[in-house]
């Protein structure tokens, strides 16, 4: 999402210059002049971009702790979502965005040929980020290689729904015929993976958009009060179960393939320093991982810099 992002992270929201302004400056944003350049024995600033999601939070950190650790002065922004961060990211506004390979292709594919473009991802995480980086070259972006760590859109009910209705996956769903409402974030109205996607792909009637984010706690809550029916959430969600929420298997694979990678502004960011930083996180990040990582910001209430320096350390990425 993946996601959500994914996944999930994917109503587009207008995205003139005076909102994406707006967000930047609510966000406590940076224009490059105020970003800076040198410091003095460093090797510059840079500025991690972060969704409005734990798991995009925790990434954030991640890269910023690791690029810091390779010389640079890193700090992490956080922007509401992709059709905020990614003009930013072109802009040079900020540097570095965790990402996950489909949505951000067919996010790319879209600006560049139309909101009805084919899709240009797949399940095929190699084909789909050889897709990905011929759409974002030419933005001055620069897609850096992806690993195993990989996250999905997914859809929760609450237990008892799910077996009064007898159903296990989104196309049972479907074919019960029953109207549900989705707790979700207000983009998920015009996200292909998200809402047009249940509707085209499951048949699922959707009668409307409670949005409440991305398997947050309120979306989660409000499906588990009866609220809503539905929430969107991602794979490496890890409180579904502190909701009494199961996951609605995935059966037509609506969602593509959403390896997580780093992507950054080819300009401000292509330093062969700052690829090496992230590409040794990359190859030891799993999906393992970041299911507990989400856990302990979601589930144990730690912070999610200090969730990922302790990884860092854990897997002695970081110089002591």
């Amino acid at each position: 999402m993946n996601s959500t992002s994914r996944t999930a992270r994917t109503a587009l929201v207008a995205g003139t210059v005076l909102a994406l302004a707006a967000g930047l400056s609510a966000c406590g944003g940076q224009s490059l002049e105020e970003k800076g350049g040198k410091d003095e024995g460093g090797k510059g600033a840079i500025v991690v971009g972060s969704a409005g999601f734990t798991e995009s939070q925790v990434l954030a950190e991640l890269y910023s702790k690791i690029i810091s650790n390779a010389g640079y002065k890193a700090s992490v922004q956080t922007l509401k979502n992709r059709e905020l961060y990614e003009p930013a990211l072109e802009k040079g506004q900020i540097d570095v965005v965790p990402e996950y390979a489909s949505t951000l292709a067919d996010f790319l594919n879209a600006k560049a040929n139309g909101a009805k473009a084919k899709s240009v991802a797949s399940n095929d995480p190699d084909e789909t980020v050889t897709a990905l980086k011929k759409l974002a070259e030419p933005r001055g972006l620069k897609v850096l290689p992806h690993g195993s760590a990989t996250d999905q859109n997914a859809f929760a009910v609450t237990k008892e729904f799910a077996a009064r209705h007898k159903l296990k996956t989104l196309s049972d769903l479907g074919r019960s015929g029953e109207k549900v409402k989705l707790a979700a974030g207000e983009e998920c109205e015009t996200r292909p993976y998200c809402l047009p996607g249940l509707k085209k792909t499951y048949g699922i009637d959707v009668t409307g958009i409670d949005p409440k984010g991305v398997g947050s706690v309120p979306a989660k809550q409000a499906v588990k009060d009866g609220t809503d029916q539905l929430v969107l959430t991602t794979t490496t969600d890890a409180t579904l179960g502190d909701f009494g929420l199961v996951l609605l298997k995935d059966d037509k694979h609506l969602q593509n393939a959403e390896n997580v990678l780093p992507v950054v502004n080819a300009e401000s960011a292509g330093d062969s320093a700052i690829a090496s930083a992230l590409g040794k996180l990359t190859k030891v990040l799993t999906t393992k991982d970041l299911i507990e990582l989400n856990r302990q910001v979601d589930a144990d209430r730690r912070k999610p810099a200090d969730v990922a320096e302790a990884y860092l350390k854990e897997k002695d990425l970081l110089k002591k």
